[in-house]
């Protein structure tokens, strides 16, 4: 039967496919955002191996971080981009590339004994994370587009992240101590390579013609890549500036010039996409208008943040001032993961609960375990009495605010800026992370330097009461700005695709040659 007469079942639209194929296409989307986390958080653990055997110095190995971070948000908007100027269909192709290459590079970073070519190598995974994760909440969305549903995928989405830096601390203490750290990128590797080739065969099948071929090719005219370009410069100005400040100085020249540029950058950036047509800006200027989105946007740098400090403070703490083992360290982080991941399905609450309420509670459970940690003190006995159940409180709260900021932006916007709203949220999320914990690390440094020195608890008391202070401003703005948005038109939702609306903008154009 010819293709006009009938589909096959793997020609069918996502959202058509049978339960059993959705979860299972759930599952591998999940799996990247698992490996972008864990691919983190084993090479914090394996740091300390690392600087030993490749003769790394410790403002030097911030660069194995760093390098990942940066790339991962600057190619994000990028990524998420493509996904939405080109049909759902072809979003896998971006998300099998993205896949397969982080496990490529994973394998070969593994072999790696020089330090300049490891960091070279993990900024490269850095770009192969950023083009899956925009692609898989892309295919997400269209695969889900019931709300519920929706809002259980994308909580579970996000919760495989937190499970992930968890895990990855752990998996990574364990290769260090019984094996190699070079374990910590093969792991990775012998993961994401096998996933990608599962995915060429369970994704949906791409039925493109050859005549939308041609305009596919088409399509690269309306990518914005010069606003693409100049923001992408701007975030990595913005994230090395803030990320060399604490080793450097902050009034290192070469701080202090990254970081001018980079806001000069960012405002030329908002001038050339207001001079653009909203189908070819890379964020049309009417995205910050949408109701809401600028609080939930401030919302996303707060989630990560939180987890990434309280990793950074304890682990340091554990390790390097109470002499415990990196398992057992690691060990005592699992509240954080199991309990995020649990959250994770707090989706459905949706449905009967407010977001701006769930918020709300999600920064409430943040203020109250984050005060807990700063009346901590750097004691053993104080991880019973106070750490696990702060720990339990907080990761809650964090992915509470995380799941459902996530939710409310999506359901915000069109459907057909799933990629680019998903590349910026996750870009905030990194951003959040990296500037806070530049804030966090130059504030516990003062006063560890005040008061004689990193064997206390003062400077790490100063950085939980300095990311109190943080979320309370949160829910402040949370309290003031953010309003139940109306219930968004059915067209916007299941509508026309910015993918089709620049197949007409492109048959126009060959009408008027």
């Amino acid at each position: 039967m010819s293709r006009s007469l009938g589909h096959t079942v793997a020609d069918r639209p996502p959202d058509q496919f049978p339960l059993a194929r959705r979860l299972l296409l759930l599952s591998v989307l999940c799996l990247a955002q698992f490996l972008d986390s864990f691919n983190m958080s084993t090479v914090f653990a394996a740091m300390p191996v690392l600087e030993r055997s490749l003769r790394i110095t410790t403002s030097q190995s911030v660069w194995i971080v760093s390098a990942y971070q940066l790339t991962f948000a600057s190619t994000l908007l990028v990524s998420g981009r493509i996904s939405d100027v080109y049909n759902p269909s072809k979003s896998k192709f971006v998300f099998i590339g993205g896949v397969s290459t982080l496990g490529l590079i994973s394998l070969g970073a593994g072999f790696v004994n020089s330090k300049i070519v490891l960091i070279v190598l993990r900024a490269l995974s850095g770009i192969a994370s950023a083009m899956s994760i925009p692609s898989a909440l892309t295919l997400l969305v269209n695969i889900f587009p019931d709300p519920v549903e929706q809002a259980r995928a994308i909580g579970i989405f996000g919760g495989c992240g937190a499970v992930a830096d968890v895990l990855g601390f752990l998996v990574g203490a364990m290769f260090v101590q019984w094996a190699s750290y070079r374990w910590a990128f093969w792991l990775v590797g012998i993961v994401a390579v096998p996933a990608g080739l599962v995915c060429m065969f369970i994704m949906p099948r791409n039925t493109t013609t050859v005549e939308n071929h041609d305009r596919s090719v088409a399509k690269w005219r309306v990518l914005d890549i010069v606003g693409v370009s100049i923001l992408t410069a701007a975030i990595i100005l913005f994230i090395f500036a803030v990320t060399s400040g604490p080793t450097q100085g902050w009034s290192s020249p070469v701080v202090l010039v990254s970081f001018c540029i980079s806001i000069l950058l960012t405002a030329a950036f908002f001038y050339w996409e207001a001079l653009l047509p909203t189908e070819r800006a890379a964020i049309p200027p009417c995205t910050w208008h949408y109701k809401n989105f600028p609080v939930l946007m401030g919302l996303a740098l707060l989630p990560f943040l939180w987890w990434t400090v309280v990793f950074t403070i304890f682990m340091n703490l554990w390790q390097d001032i109470f002499r415990w083992s990196a398992i057992s360290a690691a060990v005592h982080m699992l509240p954080v993961g199991v309990v995020a991941f649990a959250t994770g399905f707090s989706g459905g609450l949706a449905r009967v609960i407010s977001p701006k309420w769930i918020t709300l509670l999600g920064l409430f459970m943040l203020a109250v375990a984050t005060s807990a940690l700063a009346l901590a003190g750097g004691e053993v006995n104080q991880y019973w009495p106070f750490v696990f159940p702060a720990f339990l409180i907080g990761s809650a709260g964090a992915m509470l605010t995380f799941t459902h900021t996530n939710l409310s932006i999506f359901q915000t916007v069109p459907a057909s800026m799933s990629g680019t709203v998903g590349a910026m949220f996750n870009g905030a999320l990194q951003l959040g992370s990296a500037v806070g914990l530049s804030a966090v690390t130059s504030i516990e440094s003062a006063v560890e330097a005040k008061h004689g020195g990193a064997t206390g608890y003062r400077g790490r008391a100063a950085a939980f009461w300095f990311l109190l202070g943080v979320i309370v401003i949160e829910m402040i703005s949370v309290s003031c700005f953010y309003h139940r948005p109306p219930q968004m038109p059915k067209d916007l939702i299941v509508g026309t695709s910015t993918s089709e609306k620049i197949d007409g903008i492109l048959r126009d154009v060959e009408a008027n040659e």
